[in-house]
């Protein structure tokens, strides 16, 4: 029962954080020159249209997923290399945004809420909303297809990195689930967004 309840104060952040994830590459998409997002429907924070099941499903069991990608096509950008960095920026900026708006709400009902059993149900889904932002920016900053890392670092290293994720591209999203399945994963980010979520706890208590 209390992993259940614990999942459920999770499902919010979870929702929360995967819409602005993917709306914000679309959005940043959209300014770059590419409207596939917008014609595709993507430009939402309805958490329907950017659902991935078996990433929802990780995030759910696991702490650590991804949602649906939105398509962009680069070679609408003006500059492909940088455009393409900026729009896979874009959705980490903005799940830090949303982490460090959210300490503020932990403040703010911190400052003016009673003591009560609502106050601490509101607490635990502001904190879940905090932790799971964090996850979704340092998670998928990793250099591994299908996450927005490896665009990063596609887009900074150009043709050789690209030739490499071609090449070894279903190799290393099977080597991500089985970090996932066997919590490694948490061994690499989970000391980053630690650092992260201190530093944002300091900013405001």
């Amino acid at each position: 029962m209390d992993y259940i309840l614990s999942r459920l104060l999770f499902l919010p952040g979870i929702l929360l954080g995967i819409s602005i994830h993917e709306f914000s590459h679309g959005y940043a998409a959209v300014k770059m020159g590419d409207n596939t997002p917008l014609l595709q429907g993507r430009i939402t924070l309805n958490p329907i249209k950017h659902i991935d099941p078996m990433g929802f499903m990780c995030l759910l069991l696991f702490g650590f997923g991804w949602a649906k990608p939105v398509m962009i096509n680069s070679r609408n950008f003006k500059n492909q290399r940088r455009d393409d960095a900026i729009v896979s920026l874009a959705g980490p900026a903005a799940n830090f945004i949303t982490a460090f708006l959210f300490m503020l709400f932990i403040k703010l009902t911190d400052m003016f809420m009673p003591y009560s059993m609502l106050r601490q149900v509101i607490f635990e889904v502001l904190i879940s909303t905090v932790y799971i932002n964090l996850v979704l920016m340092v998670f998928n900053l990793l250099p591994i297809p299908p996450l927005d890392g490896h665009h990063i670092l596609g887009s900074i290293g150009g043709a050789k990195v690209w030739n490499f994720y071609y090449k070894y591209y279903d190799h290393l999203r099977f080597l991500m689930l089985l970090l996932i399945v066997f919590r490694g994963i948490g061994r690499i980010i989970d000391p980053v967004i630690n650092i992260l979520y201190n530093l944002l706890f300091s900013i405001f208590f």
